[in-house]
């Protein structure tokens, strides 16, 4: 069974965090999947940890896990932190899959969203 893990930095700011557990939800609604194959976890500063969010889904009958960095530029976090985490978790889980997507800033949709989301009354 395929999941998808969104990786987001963590925040010591509860609410934030929570934008990205609800992101996860909705994110499941729409490719019409159970909550539980589509989760968010953190590297840092909010729980559940990479580690932690992998390790529950294998543990759980997962197969396949896509990992969506949710970050908007390629700093360390995307260079150097996430693939760590994953390549971590690959030496934990040598039977399972994990592919390792490219992060959210680098989607081709990046452009057309904030293009269309872009609104001044002088434009």
């Amino acid at each position: 069974m395929k999941h998808l893990l969104i990786i987001a930095h963590g925040s010591r700011r509860e609410a934030s965090n929570h934008e990205v557990l609800d992101l996860a939800g909705k994110v499941a609604a729409q490719l019409q999947l159970p909550v539980g194959q589509v989760k968010a976890a953190f590297l840092e500063l909010a729980q559940p940890s990479i580690a932690t969010a992998l390790d529950e889904s294998f543990s759980n009958g997962c197969t396949e896990m896509l990992v969506l960095p949710y970050f908007l530029a390629s700093g360390n976090h995307v260079v150097s932190d996430v693939p760590n985490e994953v390549a971590a978790a690959q030496q934990r889980w040598p039977d399972k899959k994990i592919t390792l997507l490219p992060h959210i800033g680098a989607a081709p949709s990046m452009v057309n969203l904030i293009a269309n989301n872009y609104h001044t009354k002088d434009a």
